[in-house]
């Protein structure tokens, strides 16, 4: 994953649903529903033409994802 992709995911310490891009410590956004979180981290992403993912608030394995950058075509594999 690229530095400054955005990661939606649940923090317990906040208990809030956060946005933090990748090389920092700070979220970029805080909020109260997963639908909130998610649709900013998505405009987050689409406006830096970076990736965006979205984490389970229980085990915090991947649950979504969708890259706004450049695609390579075609894709490899």
């Amino acid at each position: 994953m690229a530095k400054g992709d955005v990661h939606t995911s649940w923090d317990a310490d906040r208990e809030k649903w956060v946005n933090r891009r990748e090389g920092n410590d700070r979220p970029s956004s805080s909020h109260d529903r997963a639908d909130d979180a998610s649709s900013r981290g998505q405009d987050l992403a689409r406006n830096t033409g970076s990736e965006w993912i979205k984490h389970r608030k229980d085990d915090g394995r991947i649950h979504d994802r969708n890259t706004y950058g450049k695609d390579p075509y075609p894709p490899k594999g």
